[in-house]
């Protein structure tokens, strides 16, 4: 075990939380996923979703460990060809993606041969994250004028969200509002980056007035729920989403203090969504408030130590893919937990690291895997290089040794040649 925690280079404190969150998940989940045994199954086995949770982590983690292996700066040249791949991907999803739990819009794909299902808008966030703190590391030394930044920045920012917004808006304004935050933090000029908020409004004007204009098309069918939810936040007419929250509030009143106890949830007898987008509510019906704020001061001492990782990274691009990275992750946990008590509208987003889910857990390890690259201190990637130098040795070695023994019967008769002082025979040509 020891000799396994001295290979984990990086934020030990960052291992740690993300460790204690993982490890947590599998209490809730185990617990709210009694109610998906009981429809899926008829059964009420739970063990299968929790060796499937079990098998989402224990990738997750290897994830992290063979990312957080790869010096940062890669992903800086990556980026740049990864968004195109990212743009079909996206578009792809749009046209021909996967439907489920009912939502009426595609926004998964299936990976064929292995059935998997996979988010392609949370690939697209990472990707788009390190394009932007590329960028804005690279023309903070050359200072491009706007115009450049229109096309090389801004553009591809756009197209991408164009891509996602069909499908699910609280995606695409957490990403939007995050690459604002990153282009603030990045020192872009405040007068652009307003005239840019503007312009992404109006934008999203013009496709609200495209979708009242063509209602029945398959690319606007998200608007009516995004104007239901909306509506029903601010009053009280009741729906689906309305009776989920009621029983989010339910549980979240019924665990009071201390909670029912683990496992003792009733409420995840009702919620459709109570092993992921309402998981926190089910945390805190059976944790009662000391869970329910034990998870929230995590996830804040998270975000704390992102920032200190952002503070201590050698490079501007370090800094700028912590940040990138690091806060979209803790904003989605706060919407989360904002849902559960009814302080935003539902969005579908999840608990990072307990929700259940596959590609969510993948995607967030990702993520953590890069952030844990840049905070790698310099003697631990002196240390890494040391290791390859080392085994480049041994390997020229190894090939040294395979060439020395081809040529040992050359060299043999050479010396016995020397001994006995034989004259090689002249090659005569031959005569024809």
């Amino acid at each position: 075990m020891k000799e396994l925690v001295n290979k984990l280079k990086g934020d030990r404190v960052i291992w740690s939380f993300v460790a204690l969150l993982a490890l947590f998940s599998f209490m809730p989940v185990f617990s709210a996923s009694s109610n998906l045994a009981y429809i899926g199954h008829g059964t009420g086995n739970t063990l299968g979703y929790l060796v499937k949770h079990l098998a989402h982590i224990c990738i997750g983690f290897l994830i992290i460990y063979w990312v957080h292996k790869v010096p940062y700066h890669y992903f800086r040249a990556i980026s740049k060809i990864a968004l195109p791949v990212v743009w079909i991907l996206l578009l792809y999803t749009l046209l021909k993606g996967t439907v489920i739990a009912g939502a009426n819009a595609s926004r998964w794909i299936q990976v064929p041969f292995i059935g998997i299902t996979f988010q392609t808008s949370t690939l697209a966030s990472i990707v788009l994250f390190i394009y932007v703190a590329r960028y804005l590391s690279k023309t903070k030394q050359e200072n491009e004028p706007f115009q450049t930044s229109l096309v090389q920045l801004w553009v591809p920012v756009f197209i991408t969200l164009a891509l996602i917004l069909p499908a699910n808006f609280s995606t695409t304004a957490l990403i939007f509002s995050m690459v604002i935050m990153l282009t603030f933090i990045g020192k872009y000029p405040i007068k652009y980056i307003a005239f840019i908020i503007g312009s992404g409004v109006a934008m999203l004007l013009f496709f609200l007035l495209i979708a009242k204009a063509f209602p029945e098309s398959r690319f606007f069918s998200r608007v009516g729920t995004w104007g239901s939810r909306i509506e029903n936040f601010t009053t009280d007419k009741p729906d689906e989403d309305d009776y989920q929250i009621e029983k989010a509030k339910i549980a979240i009143a019924s665990g009071r203090f201390g909670g029912l106890g683990p496992g003792k949830s009733v409420q995840k007898n009702f919620l459709p969504q109570s092993s992921s987008d309402f998981i926190y509510a089910i945390v805190v019906e059976e944790y009662g408030l000391v869970g329910g704020v034990s998870i929230l001061l995590l996830y804040l001492l998270l975000l704390f130590r992102f920032v200190i990782a952002s503070h201590k990274a050698n490079t501007l691009f370090g800094k700028l893919v912590v940040v990138g990275l690091g806060f979209p992750m803790i904003f989605q946990a706060m919407i989360n937990m904002a849902v559960a008590v009814e302080l935003l509208p539902v969005t579908g987003q999840t608990l990072p690291l307990i929700s259940s889910g596959g590609s969510s857990i993948w995607m967030t390890c990702f993520s953590l895997g890069i952030i844990i690259s840049v905070t790698k201190k310099d003697e631990e990637i002196v240390e890494q290089e040391l290791e390859k130098e080392r085994r480049k040795e041994a390997l020229q070695r190894l090939i040294d040794k395979e060439l020395a023994e081809e040529d040992l019967p050359l060299m043999k008769e050479k010396k016995y040649m020397k001994k006995n002082k034989c004259i090689p025979l002249p090659i005569i040509p031959e005569i024809r």
